[in-house]
């Protein structure tokens, strides 16, 4: 479920850098949420991490995108998909944290199709800025072959960083919309991508044959399926459908509703619940620590 009716009535809670840190499980996560980029600067050194905004050619253009990674060696390469308000400043602070425990992540924006980087400075100005009619027409052009085509190009471009190990599989995460583009992406680049972690996914069981739900069950990717109490009041029968995948022979998949509405695990999110975000966060650590 992405829809209006999915997100609590009450306006987004904004959350500082020092707060996403106390937000964190560990220090590591406080110390990351020190590092500020620096004005007018493309490129920061902060804190054990080296980010930076970059371009990535696609099939379909140039993508805009967020690249944080430690500032020594080389490390399992993450994906990061985010919702329906795009990329903005809370997931380039989630994807400090996630840099922090080892890894090297790319934030996309979905949307560079048709406008370049941040639309919404959080999820309130998306909602106060009519952000469901205005991305209305972006959303429609992200079909699971666009996002096939997409997700090769960033494994592409990941694979030629330094920063990144090429030996170890790479991992994607999604949340909302994004939840279903980490099973295309698992689908599209089977060789490389080994751990696909869906957040609040929506349209993930479907009629059609690019269904999600089918695509997990002729990968060899490992899957986490972390869904929202009210997605799953709202429609049990796509919740029962992942579970019967998650139990088939031949498929790594582990699937649970969770206690946070949809969006619980977004740092902006008017829904965000932090002790069940911090749940959904350690499960997904461990399945990247499994599977890549």
């Amino acid at each position: 479920m992405c829809d209006q009716d999915s997100f609590p009535a009450a306006s987004a809670k904004t959350l500082s850098r020092r707060q996403f840190g106390l937000a964190g499980a560990t220090a590591a996560a406080g110390t990351l949420a020190a590092c500020a980029p620096m004005a007018g600067s493309n490129k920061t050194k902060s804190a054990g991490l080296s980010e930076s905004a970059v371009s990535i050619a696609t099939e379909d253009g140039t993508m805009d995108a967020f690249f944080v990674y430690p500032a020594s060696g080389d490390h399992p390469a993450i994906i990061i998909w985010p919702d329906i308000a795009s990329l903005r400043n809370a997931f380039r602070m989630m994807a400090r944290r996630l840099a922090g425990e080892g890894y090297a992540v790319l934030v996309a924006n979905p949307y560079y199709r048709d406008v370049p980087k941040d639309q919404f400075a959080d999820f309130a100005a998306f909602r106060s800025g009519g952000g469901f009619d205005k991305v209305g027409p972006w959303r429609d052009k992200l079909s699971s072959s666009a996002i096939m085509r997409d997700a090769t190009s960033l494994v592409r471009w990941l694979d030629r960083q330094d920063a990144v190990d090429t030996s170890s599989g790479i991992g994607t995460q999604g949340y909302c919309m994004g939840g279903s583009f980490t099973v295309y992406s698992a689908s599209a680049v089977p060789g490389r991508i080994k751990a696909a972690a869906s957040f609040h996914g929506g349209g993930m069981v479907r009629d059609d044959e690019d269904s999600p739900h089918t695509l997990m069950q002729s990968g060899d990717a490992a899957y986490l399926i972390a869904i929202a109490k009210n997605d799953d009041a709202k429609d049990p029968e796509s919740t029962a459908t992942l579970k019967q995948v998650a139990a088939m022979d031949g498929v790594t998949a582990e699937v649970e509703v969770y206690a946070g509405d949809h969006g619980w695990t977004v740092l902006d999110s008017p829904a965000y619940d932090k002790p069940a975000a911090e749940r959904a966060w350690s499960r997904m650590l461990a399945l990247y620590s499994a599977a890549l």
